[in-house]
């Protein structure tokens, strides 16, 4: 039986080693040292191959998330939220747009995206903060702004929450 870590860089399963692609493979390396030479080697090792003994957050960071809806339905809500982000969106202003009640909606996005819509908007918000502290000098708090998150402590549990890392730390693993 294989069990899948969709967020994991990479797995020890004792005999088993795996990772989730290329650069995943080249962090398993420096843990593999440690583990099979002890720490110094492998913080030795990270130095030689110039890359973080273990770099934080998992591979959900790295994935681009945003599907496009076909049925129309939906679409209309969802290109209608994604344009309206920064604002204090709300379920019921979904399913108002939607022209739903709050629990047909939440049926629908469960039967075409596997989530709710809260769950949906929180991610679309997520998917256009990366690209702002990737692309930007924008402070953190813009960012959160912008994104319809509100504060900087939310936008920071949010994305903790969906990254297991910080917005900072994603700014500087990824901005140019």
């Amino acid at each position: 039986m294989v069990a899948v870590d969709a967020n994991a860089l990479y797995i020890d399963e004792g005999q088993v080693l795996t990772s989730a692609g290329l650069a995943a493979g080249l962090d398993l390396c420096p843990y593999m040292v440690g583990r099979d030479h002890g720490q110094s080697a492998a913080v030795q090792r990270a130095r030689h191959m110039v890359t973080p003994l273990h770099r934080a957050g998992g591979q959900a960071q790295f994935i681009p998330s945003g599907e496009s809806v076909e049925d129309a339905e939906l679409a209309d809500v969802t290109a209608w939220a994604s344009a309206n982000l920064h604002l204090p969106l709300t379920v019921t202003d979904l399913a108002r747009r939607g022209m739903q009640s709050t629990r047909t909606l939440h049926r629908n996005f469960q039967t075409r995206f596997g989530m709710s819509p809260r769950a949906w908007l929180i991610q679309q918000r997520l998917r256009v903060a990366c690209t702002l502290l990737e692309d930007g000098d924008i402070t953190v708090d813009e960012v959160a702004r912008r994104t319809g998150l509100g504060t900087a402590t939310n936008l920071r549990a949010h994305f903790h929450r969906a990254f297991a890392t910080t917005p900072t730390a994603y700014r500087r693993a990824f901005a140019p």
